[in-house]
């Protein structure tokens, strides 16, 4: 018999051999029918694997993040069995899901897939998934995994073969189709119900400029058709949203080839709007003790071997910056840390000194693949609210449940209010990704879990997503068409203090290693900034938008007192213009709606000889007349609820 334990903390003994279906079954029919993957032990399984050994079994329905995972998974078999049977002689390569659906990236062997071809290929599949094949994995040696692939000439995936070990190779087979796969579907295709081909790219095989450019097809399928209709009109409400087009429109930020693809070019009112965030950022802060820093965008390639980016990530970075001098290389900055780890080294702190908190708007580089980059979300140049903690053992909890408490005022200061949390902790099958001891993990692991425990927030735990050098909390916002986004992050850090050889003197008057918490609640400016467009929809909150109000004259002879009212504001700080131009009052608004300037003051004849205003508000909302005084108070009573 084998013992197994259930979501609930139940342990329940079967057979050796009983499958996962089966376990789900002996639940209720009823949970086993909505089953469409598992896991034992926090591996993949399939569904009607049998399980020879006692663990935890975990179910996952369509609600599931790691079930959608596996639908979206198989649906990508399924497209790229029909796209073969439409071009025989493609050759196909990997098939991933991401996070909204799946791609298959084809070499199309001389042949042309194009956007004319989506309709029978999303026809085809629909045939398939209705005949109801099953998913199933069976094991492959090398040598018949290399023969197979061989005799379809296809060499892409021989060379993935070459890679893995003997006894390790599955081929997923369900119709007529065979795939190598290591598994991770749901039981058969006749639960998939609506497909859809997205659209078609290039790609590199296997992300290198050197190799051959594939076609890179992206799907989406569901387990209704309803879903599939309201995926579909969200996605159209999501090209209204896009942050590029409404930083367009706004002024924000612009891109130019001549400069570099993924490097934004801030316009003065997109600076407007960094500089707004950044205070914002830095009064809080300041308020919490935080100490400003500024570090150079270039670093010693020493600098990076000690702190291990440079073998970790030496692939995502630029070349390196050759001076006269022999072997002397630097990099364009990639990471904060290790700058900030060599300012603490720079004194000798004691107990009484720490925490020591180091604060950075510093701007990083790392070079993303040009068919990943994407608006202000992900680009090469980006500027992180970095911040570093370094702090004793005992100072741990209190000092990461205040970073806690200062993420969630800044998302509440600008409207997140939905969002969760990920725990995100280290791959337990493989350690070979991380620096540092299995024992300061386990503390580094622990520390974080009792800290959002303390705090109530209610958590996943996701295994390998930690960073290399210790787990983080991660804060998943959903924006208003439900998509998630991480945005702020803490990191806890017991390796690159012994990396960089951090100390400080302790009561005793013995050297100590310090704690480090690395922190972000933006992220990074552009993808904060980019994803507050979109959930927005361009709406910025009253106390962040660059001109709070715009004074429309009916003529120009009320432009005197205009001005007067534009001093008046000004002096109670609130940002505003006047529109002078000579046009009609109508197409002022009309300007100013589209614009999406919150408050509009239309001034007269009666308002100018009554020392008054006419007030309306974006959307069409009339205040009538009142004094300016009171329009102020209605501005920082806004202010005040916001902030």
């Amino acid at each position: 018999m084998i013992k197994i334990s259930l979501n609930d903390g139940s342990i329940k003994e079967y057979p050796k051999g009983t499958s996962a279906l089966e376990v789900a079954k002996d639940i209720s029919e009823g949970f086993a029918r909505n089953v469409i993957s598992a896991s034992l032990n926090n591996e993949t399984l399939e569904i009607s694997s049998k399980i020879n050994g006692s663990g935890k079994l975990e179910f996952y329905t369509w609600e599931d993040d790691l079930g959608k995972k596996a639908f979206w998974h198989s649906t990508s078999h399924v497209m790229a069995q029909a796209i073969k049977e439409f071009f025989p002689n493609a050759k196909l390569t990997i098939g991933p899901a991401i996070n909204n659906g799946f791609y298959y990236d084809i070499d199309p062997n001389n042949q042309k897939i194009s956007e004319s071809d989506f309709e029978k290929i999303e026809t085809r599949m629909l045939q398939i998934c209705r005949e109801k094949h099953n998913f199933k994995i069976r094991s492959v040696s090398k040598k018949d995994a290399i023969k197979f692939y061989e005799n379809e000439e296809n060499k892409y995936k021989v060379e993935l073969i070459h890679e893995l070990k003997d006894g390790e190779i599955t081929f997923c087979d369900h119709s007529n189709f065979t795939d190598l796969c290591k598994g991770g579907h749901i039981p058969d295709t006749s639960i998939i119900k609506a497909v859809k081909i997205l659209n078609i790219s290039g790609a590199f095989w296997r992300a290198n400029q050197n190799n051959k450019q594939l076609t890179r097809v992206y799907g989406i399928s569901f387990p209704k058709q309803k879903l599939l209709n309201e995926y579909l009109e969200n996605i159209e409400l999501a090209k209204q949203r896009d942050h590029r087009k409404i930083g367009k429109k706004l002024k924000l930020f612009s891109f130019s080839n001549k400069v570099g693809l993924g490097l934004p070019l801030w316009h003065p009112k997109g600076v407007d709007l960094r500089e707004r965030l950044v205070n914002f950022l830095k009064k809080a802060q300041k308020k919490a003790g935080y100490q400003t820093v500024i570090t150079p965008h270039i670093g010693n390639k020493e600098l990076y071997i000690t702190s291990g980016h440079y073998e970790k990530y030496g692939e995502d970075s630029f070349q390196p910056i050759k001076t006269p001098k022999d072997n002397e290389e630097f990099f364009l900055k990639p990471m904060n840390c290790p700058h900030h780890c060599e300012i603490y080294n720079s004194e000798q702190f004691s107990y009484k000194d720490l925490p020591i908190r180091y604060a950075e708007f510093g701007t990083v580089y790392r070079y993303e693949q040009s068919g990943e980059l994407h608006g202000l979300t992900r680009v090469r140049g980006f500027t992180q609210d970095d911040a570093h903690i370094f702090c004793s053992e005992d100072q741990l909890d209190d000092e990461f449940k205040n970073v806690i408490d200062l993420t969630l005022y800044v998302f509440k200061s600008l409207g997140l209010n939905d969002y969760s949390v990920q725990i995100s902790v280290r791959d337990s099958a493989d350690f070979s990704k991380y620096i540092g001891s299995v024992s300061a993990w386990e503390k580094s692991e622990k520390a974080i879990i009792k800290a959002v425990k303390d705090k109530q927030l209610n958590y996943s735990i996701v295994e390998g997503e930690a960073a290399f050098y210790g787990p983080k909390l991660d804060f998943m916002v959903n924006d208003a068409l439900g998509r998630k986004w991480q945005l702020g992050t803490i990191q806890v850090d017991y390796n690159l203090p012994d990396r960089f050889d951090l100390t400080y003197i302790d009561k005793n008057n013995k050297p100590v290693r310090p704690v480090m918490i690395h922190r972000a609640p933006f992220g990074s400016l552009e993808r904060f900034i980019a994803i507050l467009l979109e959930n927005t929809a361009g709406y910025l909150p009253l106390w962040l938008t660059t001109n709070q109000f715009i004074i429309l004259p009916i003529s120009d002879k009320h432009e005197k007192y205009c001005q007067n009212v534009l001093n008046l504001l000004e002096n109670n700080e609130i940002r505003g213009l006047i529109d002078n131009r000579n046009e009609t009052i109508g197409k002022k608004i009309r300007d100013a709606e589209l614009e999406k300037i919150p408050f509009m003051i239309i001034v007269g004849e009666q308002e100018s000889d009554k020392k008054e205003i006419s007030l309306r508000s974006h959307g069409g909302k009339d205040y009538g007349k009142m004094k300016v005084k009171d329009f102020v108070k209605i501005i920082k009573d806004k202010i005040k609820i916001e902030v």
